[in-house]
């Protein structure tokens, strides 16, 4: 048995490793503050053009976000190209033909690596992408942690039973979103995001033609771009929020108050539920849910982080080094 001082040097080392391990865990909006100072202005600087160039694609960049945090936590596993040892979730029915917006982290990426090569996660980099292209449509500003570390593989699967379809209904909304963390009131922030950004009629299809929780004339408006018949019109597109689809505001819940939801799963909000009132609250009242939306986020982005010395640092997102 060892002496009570080289005892209490065990322990000693054990509590620092502890707390390191634990400090390690944690992530922070000044992660990259010495290693990395560059970060925020080359993203912002980036995403700005891409928005300029069109303005759909801050919606586009902030949905990525959403959807790669949903499969696995935010790891960037969404930005992985298939391999032959694995087919991603890019090619999942929620992404398919959908998630668009990867050409911009590349550069983003390809430009991170110029300044600090090795430093920076493409995890981290779809964060502050998220971010900015949210305040740069005229929404709110946050502190978004860093430190996450870029996932290896990626799972099919796990996408396609990760991210709530469209045609979910609310106790499946609730669910999910319950099951990553996330409470009633995070589900209906976080489904603010919808008020930029278009979806393809066939994700609307069902809910324009064939459901009662719709204001006809918003039906009617729609269906002239979305042919009943499936296979017909498919992509074609119509904007989340009929108001104003570019700029981040509360229209997105005054839609559906006036049931002009576009999508099943948006309308599910508003439709004698025990949400209705937290939508009709956001509807009245843009800070209020500037002020949860940011919340949400930046709970949402604490889904399973990589951290420490899990994952790696890609240095190309596509592709595991």
């Amino acid at each position: 048995m060892g002496s009570p001082s080289s005892m209490s040097r065990c322990v000693l080392v054990l509590v620092v490793l502890l707390l390191g391990s634990t400090v390690n865990a944690q992530l922070s909006a000044d992660f990259y503050a010495r290693s990395c100072p560059q970060l925020p202005y080359i993203v912002n600087r980036a995403v700005h053009s891409a928005i300029a160039k069109e303005a759909r694609m801050g919606a586009s960049l902030l949905r990525l976000f959403f959807h790669d945090c949903f499969v696995n936590g935010c790891d960037g596993s969404i930005l992985l190209d298939d391999t032959s040892n694995f087919k991603g979730e890019k090619g999942a029915v929620p992404n398919k033909n959908s998630a668009r917006g990867f050409e911009v982290i590349d550069a983003i990426k390809s430009e991170v690596e110029k300044a600090c090569p090795g430093i920076v996660s493409c995890a981290d980099i779809l964060a502050v992408t998220s971010r900015d292209s949210v305040h740069l449509l005229g929404g709110p500003y946050w502190d978004v942690k860093l430190g996450r570390r870029d996932a290896r593989i990626t799972s099919l699967s796990a996408a396609n039973n990760g991210i709530p379809p469209p045609t979910s209904n609310l106790n499946q909304l609730i669910s999910r979103f319950s099951s990553l963390g996330l409470s009633t009131k995070d589900l209906v922030a976080l489904s603010g995001g919808h008020t930029i950004g278009q979806a393809r009629c066939t994700n609307f299809r069902a809910h324009i033609y064939n459901e009662s929780n719709i204001y006809a004339g918003f039906a009617r408006t729609r269906q002239t771009n979305c042919p009943r018949v499936s296979g017909t019109g498919d992509n074609n597109l119509a904007p989340l929020d009929l108001a104003s689809p570019t700029y981040f505001d509360n229209s997105y819940f005054k839609n559906l108050v006036q049931k002009k939801g576009l999508l099943h799963s948006d309308q599910e909000l508003f439709n004698g539920g025990s949400v209705d009132s937290i939508v009709q609250g956001y509807s009245a009242n843009l800070r209020s849910f500037a002020e949860d939306f940011v919340g949400a986020m930046i709970k949402m982005g604490d889904i399973s982080p990589l951290t420490g010395s899990q994952g790696e640092i890609r240095k190309n997102c596509r592709r595991a080094n």
